[in-house]
């Protein structure tokens, strides 16, 4: 059974309770040099996927983990999104709404030249189209999470460094932003404005949801890969993105 959460509104005029960072951002970072390998790289652990590291010691499901810059019609923010394949970003609706340009930079600070962006009519997500090759991308798990599942988090808070936060499926709950959607996943993993568009991963590195929202008490709202699955089956699912 839901449960019943409170939305926590974040500041700005994008949705209330979306994790999108508004107002003075800062500057995005310069590339990481080729030639430095971190001393302790951020990761999962070999059996979430995260053997596979770059030479600058970042593994796939940190590659896949894109940084959102949307220069709107009348502020900026910022948000995260991921690759599901060489060309396809995944995000929020609220992350590109009123778009005037996208800036996406990848991991290492490369910019990625964005095509087309189509927005969904139901949920909080969003489709990008990319002209560059994204750099890695996840696999999709089986099936949505079950309550008590870890869970893992990877995208940008407030348009700053890649992280990774960790925590649990706590259960679902009636979408307070989005009535039509039904239910969704609740989880304690924090995140915080900028981490919308972000995905949350199993502990074997598959995506399990897109994290959108997060409560008064700190946890944070999914839109379910059953939904995600769903929706990117449906050809009528995404229509054109309207920017300014």
């Amino acid at each position: 059974m839901g449960r019943a959460v409170a939305v926590a509104a974040l500041g700005g005029s994008l949705l209330s309770g979306s994790l999108a960072g508004c107002g003075v951002l800062p500057p995005l970072p310069d590339p990481v040099p080729s030639d430095i390998v971190p001393s302790a790289p951020v990761g999962l652990s070999p059996a979430a996927g995260g053997d596979a590291l770059s030479p600058d010691g970042f593994d796939a499901v940190e590659r896949m983990a894109v940084r959102i810059r949307n220069v709107g019609c009348e502020e900026l923010s910022t948000g995260s999104g991921f690759a599901i394949d060489d060309h396809t970003l995944i995000t929020n609706k609220h992350v590109v709404a009123d778009s005037r340009d996208l800036e996406v930079s990848t991991y290492d600070g490369h910019d990625i030249t964005v095509g087309a962006t189509s927005t969904a009519g139901l949920a909080d997500l969003a489709v990008v189209r990319t002209t560059d090759p994204l750099p890695s991308y996840p696999k999709l798990a089986e099936a949505d999470p079950e309550p008590g599942d870890p869970v893992t988090v990877v995208g940008y808070p407030a348009g700053g460094e890649l992280t990774v936060t960790e925590g649990a499926v706590m259960g679902t709950t009636r979408d307070p932003l989005n009535a039509n959607l039904g239910e969704v996943l609740l989880t304690d993993a924090p995140v915080e404005p900028g981490s919308s568009g972000s995905a949350a991963l199993d502990a074997k590195g598959r995506v399990i949801g897109v994290v959108y929202a997060k409560t008064a008490d700190d946890n944070s709202l999914l839109v379910p890969l059953s939904t995600l699955q769903e929706m990117l089956a449906d050809d009528t699912a995404f229509t054109p993105a309207k920017g300014c």
